[in-house]
């Protein structure tokens, strides 16, 4: 077996898994909520109840971080005019949030709301994480978007994180 091949079946720990699961409920329930209008109390009953640690086609997602998902979302839906400006600022003028499709707008919100407003998670997990989201419901190409959109929020957000990754010699630690 390859190193590559290694690392990929290394378990990771359970609050990664746990925050995982979490981002691609509140995904979820975003593009749900958007879709059809229900409120966040309906919808995270709904997946009290039966969707937290669904198998999906690839295995199992894992149990939730309930409370990371709710803040994740309270927060998008918080915040969602300020993320949905600065967002629009980072994508070119043909494809500007309303165009997007209701999936990639929830995968957008998610992480903006998490790059600008939970610093105890790195920039660089919050992207891959939802790059991994993206790839869940799209193609490279989307996923080849998504990272390059939520690499410039990123800078501009969290550009603090982005100078102390930098050693004296400018050379990423």
């Amino acid at each position: 077996m390859s190193e590559q091949e290694k690392s990929k079946t290394k378990k990771r720990p359970a609050r990664a898994v746990a925050r995982s699961s979490a981002r691609l409920g509140a995904v979820q329930a975003l593009y749900q909520m958007e879709l059809s209008g229900r409120g966040l109390n309906d919808v995270l009953a709904e997946y009290n109840s039966r969707r937290l640690g669904e198998t999906f086609d690839d295995g199992e997602c894992g149990d939730a971080d309930v409370p990371f998902l709710k803040d994740i979302l309270e927060g998008v839906l918080r915040e969602q005019l300020t993320l949905d400006k600065k967002l629009n600022e980072f994508l070119s003028d043909n494809w500007k949030l309303p165009k997007l499709d209701a999936t990639m707008r929830a995968i957008f919100r998610a992480a903006a709301f998490e790059l600008q407003f939970k610093k105890d998670v790195p920039p660089p997990v919050t992207i891959t994480e939802y790059v991994d989201v993206t790839k869940a419901f799209f193609e490279r190409e989307e996923a080849r978007f998504v990272n390059g959109v939520l690499d410039r929020y990123a800078r501009w957000a969290r550009a603090e994180a982005f100078k102390t990754a930098k050693s004296g010699d400018g050379q990423a630690k």
